[in-house]
């Protein structure tokens, strides 16, 4: 069975002895730091030696992970042009949000949920949450299904991007992480949408880059940006526990795709590899015509990162994640 991740995963993400808890010393804290400035600059170097790295910055994308996306896009053809909707799970930096706009454009829309701050490329929507949270969940759902009755598609010619030259990212006046959490414990209920809207399943493609975000380099202290940091699953060197983590990111990933996925829509989630990955790829198959292993040539080759890219769901297949 597939574990709900609420319970194994959640523990981790708001542990209160992670570094910069109240009940660490300032010796324990200096010395994590320090650790965390050794491992930013083990990271740098690499990237240094990296091509993909170099790639990357020079064809402005976020970062080397767009190449992973465009090598299984290229085979696959996920995305299928002008006005399809993507979300991206785990979306900071933004480079999958990249190529998902590039690739529907010029009415496409793009949606991106992480729990990191970043600033989202041009034309993307995003949220800034724990995307385990159901209250976060039902406020990306409720947002796709008014995006589709109150934002027609622009006339056809007409760039959207001309309506936002001046900023990256689209500005929606939306409440903050904090807010919804905090009115959640108030009215638990009140984030929910009806259950007309959580029924429609509009959604072209959803992306999950979620097991493993980008080295922190900077803003070490401030909490704003630290705090997320400390509070999302970091593969850790332990085999066993990185595939875990991952396992239960891509079941609560796939469970969202299950419920806002169009019949014929397309999932890519990335995993490490491990004991319970075949049970995921069967849940998979069960719900899509195809389901495939990659490992791109753009992933590193030690890494035990790899993809499932299942293609075309099935019109009436579902997925429920095992209590």
């Amino acid at each position: 069975m597939i574990p709900r991740p609420a319970a194994r995963l959640t523990r981790l993400l708001r542990s209160s002895s992670l570094p910069g808890a109240s009940t660490y010393s300032p010796e324990l804290l200096a010395a994590w730091h320090a650790r965390s400035a050794a491992s930013t600059s083990r990271w740098k170097q690499r990237q240094g030696r990296d091509s993909f790295a170099r790639d990357a910055k020079v064809q402005g994308l976020k970062s080397r992970a767009a190449f992973k996306l465009l090598e299984m896009d290229a085979k696959y053809r996920i995305f299928k042009g002008n006005g399809q909707t993507v979300v991206d799970l785990g979306y900071a930096p933004g480079s999958w949000s990249q190529v998902a706009m590039e690739r529907t454009r010029p009415h496409g829309r793009v949606i991106g949920i992480d729990l990191i701050p970043a600033q989202p490329p041009r034309g993307v929507t995003t949220f800034q949450g724990d995307f385990l949270s159901p209250n976060v969940q039902a406020m990306v759902k409720a947002f796709i299904v008014d995006s589709y009755q109150r934002q027609p598609f622009p006339p056809d010619g007409q760039d959207s991007e001309n309506s936002s030259d001046d900023v990256d990212g689209e500005d929606v006046d939306r409440p903050s992480y904090i807010d919804m959490e905090r009115h959640a414990v108030s009215s638990p209920d009140s984030s929910a949408p009806t259950s007309d809207a959580s029924s429609k399943r509009l959604v072209d493609v959803v992306l999950s880059d979620m097991s493993a975000p980008w080295e922190q380099t900077s803003g070490f202290n401030v909490n704003t940006l630290s705090n997320p940091y400390h509070r999302l699953m970091n593969t850790s060197g332990n085999t066993f526990r990185d595939h875990a983590g991952s396992m239960d990111l891509c079941a609560a990933a796939l469970q969202f795709a299950s419920d806002t996925l169009k019949a014929g829509g397309h999932f890519v989630c990335k995993f490490y590899q491990g004991s319970e990955d075949k049970l995921l790829e069967k849940k998979l198959k069960s719900m899509f015509a195809k389901v495939y292993r990659e490992k791109p040539e753009s992933s590193r080759k030690e890494s035990k990162e790899a993809f499932f890219v299942a293609l075309r769901r099935k019109g009436h297949a579902t997925v429920q994640l095992d209590p």
